[in-house]
């Protein structure tokens, strides 16, 4: 038996289902203990001076009333963040409890906008005047409320998004953390509760894949093959769902490419079963047992390597052709794409 299934006639992977599988997760890495910074990227330096400039205006969080609080943040722009932080909350988040308790129409959009602007460029100055000024004196005021009231009263199989250690008492609660600190086992639980690095995260999923994506770029360009590189939720014809790569184009694909990184194996699940959709797709309106353009899937990370039964419905969609990043040297060989190959 070949190594790869990518090597052999489909047949033989249907055969040897499991022994395929083997080798695909042999080959696989993660990189999920070592995150790119991105553009965002906050150093704790920055951050600390947000902190400082929110705490001297306020007298040690004694008086955290909007007044006080907004022109610290326009001034120094990472106050904001802090301020959120303080909170626990996302931007969506922010926005839409903003919106209700302040009546100002805050877009969920236009407040990651800002908060990604802000953490490019965190010394900036935030406008005095004009809409953007109008929701951040909203989100102050909201944030300034909530703060100081506390982690309202809730049924016993709940719990409120505010009773955390610095602001399940409100101020007096902020007031006596910024003193003392925090208790060492209430920090780590609720580290526990919010998972570490779970926003930065969020911010640069993107980047996270951004090293499988320049691999099949830089095979692609080095056999001169034309294809299309799609932008992210871009919407093209002929597709519900747009693949990360269509070769030669969205007009007459030949072969679509996804490019997946999972660490874990609910989003390695997902991701399964959007390769399994445009396998369905590549079937659909095609003759009985043929594909309108072959479907290949690049992945990476140890979340594709959990779950044995998605690896097999992966291989299966793909009809063998799953590739990681131990053997992307192949993909162009392997493949649909070699038909498409201009250089030597």
């Amino acid at each position: 038996m070949s190594k790869f299934p990518f090597e052999v006639p489909f047949r033989n992977v249907e055969a040897n289902l499991d022994a395929y599988v083997a080798t695909v997760v042999d080959s696989l890495q993660s990189d999920f203990l070592v995150l790119p910074k991105g553009e965002g990227f906050v150093e704790y330096a920055v951050f600390q001076t947000g902190y400082e400039a929110l705490k001297e205006a306020t007298s040690g969080f004694v008086s955290v009333t909007p007044d006080v609080v907004l022109p610290v943040v326009q001034r120094t722009a990472i106050a904001l963040i802090v301020l959120r932080a303080m909170l626990g909350f996302t931007p969506p988040e922010w926005a839409h409890v903003t919106t209700l308790r302040t009546a100002v129409d805050v877009p969920q959009g236009a407040v990651r906008s800002l908060d990604r602007a802000i953490r490019r460029n965190p010394t900036r100055a935030l406008p005095v005047e004009g809409v953007t000024a109008s929701r951040v004196e909203a989100l102050a005021k909201a944030a300034c409320e909530m703060l100081a009231e506390g982690a309202p009263e809730v049924p016993l199989d709940k719990i409120h998004r505010l009773d955390k250690a610095d602001t399940r008492g409100g101020l007096a609660a902020i007031q006596s953390l910024a003193k003392l600190g925090v208790p060492y086992p209430m920090l780590l639980y609720e580290r526990f509760l919010g998972r570490p690095f779970a926003g930065h995260k969020d911010s640069i999923s993107e980047l996270i894949g951004d090293s499988l994506e320049v691999r099949i770029e830089e095979a692609l360009v080095e056999a001169g093959i034309s294809y299309r590189k799609t932008k992210r939720a871009e919407r093209l014809p002929g597709f519900d769902q747009a693949p990360d790569f269509i070769v030669p184009d969205e007009f007459a694909p030949k072969a679509v490419l996804e490019a997946k990184v999972a660490e874990d194996d609910g989003t390695a699940r997902d991701k399964v079963t959007r390769v399994q959709h445009l396998a369905a797709l590549a079937q659909k309106g095609a003759p009985r047992g043929t594909y309108k353009f072959e479907v290949i899937a690049c992945i990476g990370g140890r979340g594709f390597g959990i779950r044995r039964e998605d690896m097999k419905k992966l291989l299966l969609a793909t009809r063998g052709k799953v590739f990681t990043l131990k053997t992307i040297n192949r993909l162009v060989d392997c493949t649909a794409l070699k038909g498409y190959r201009a250089k030597k």
